[in-house]
């Protein structure tokens, strides 16, 4: 089992930043990747970006492509997503995943493919 715990989500206007962060807990935290998906009212839960078991291989949406940036710190056994220059439409609930079985190359970008979630943060962006 994997516990996650997602945190630092908020209220922010257009053009600003937040830094999400899941901790993990109860696997090893370096053996899996890490994904983060968004949901908002009324759509699919949609990926958002992913970061691979080395921290070296990320792999991101291309609407966030250039404003976000996903890492992992080990000491921490935590994965991070700064958002900058955030937009209205990036309000949603904000989720980090767990894939266990991740594919040999490249970082899997459906939510089916994750085996762990946290319980979600909700970022909201003020136009």
């Amino acid at each position: 089992q994997v516990q996650l715990v997602e945190s630092g989500g908020g209220l922010v206007q257009a053009g600003g930043s937040l830094r999400l962060s899941c901790a993990t807990s109860g696997r090893t935290f370096s053996r899996y990747a890490m994904g983060w998906f968004r949901q908002a009212p009324g759509q699919e839960r949609e990926f958002v970006a992913a970061v691979d078991w080395s921290g070296g291989t990320t792999d991101y949406a291309n609407s966030v492509k250039g404003r976000f940036t996903t890492s992992r710190d080990y000491a921490k056994s935590t994965v991070y997503l700064q958002m900058n220059s955030l937009k209205p439409e990036d309000t949603a609930v904000y989720y980090c995943a767990v894939d266990i079985q991740p594919p040999k190359f490249g970082l899997n970008v459906m939510a089916y493919s994750y085996d762990y979630w946290g319980q979600g943060t909700q970022v909201t962006v003020s136009s």
